[in-house]
């Protein structure tokens, strides 16, 4: 049985609070993103393998996939 892996996620900068919805790549971890409001580069925290498992609302694709972080 296949399992649902969702591609989109909502992600909230720490610093300014802005929040946007993003296309996680199906592949791979991200491990940067750069706000559209402040333009902060703001990176995973440590333990987490991307910025979506540490800013957004759902998990990367790989996590998902797996049911473990990278």
């Amino acid at each position: 049985m296949m399992k649902l892996i969702f591609l989109k996620s909502k992600i909230s900068c720490p610093e300014c609070g802005f929040q946007k919805e993003e296309t996680m790549p199906e592949d791979s971890c991200q491990f940067f993103y750069q706000c559209e409001n402040c333009k902060m580069v703001i990176k995973a925290k440590k333990g987490d393998c991307c910025v979506f498992c540490s800013y957004g609302t759902v998990k990367c694709p790989p996590v998902q996939q797996r049911g473990c972080s990278c």
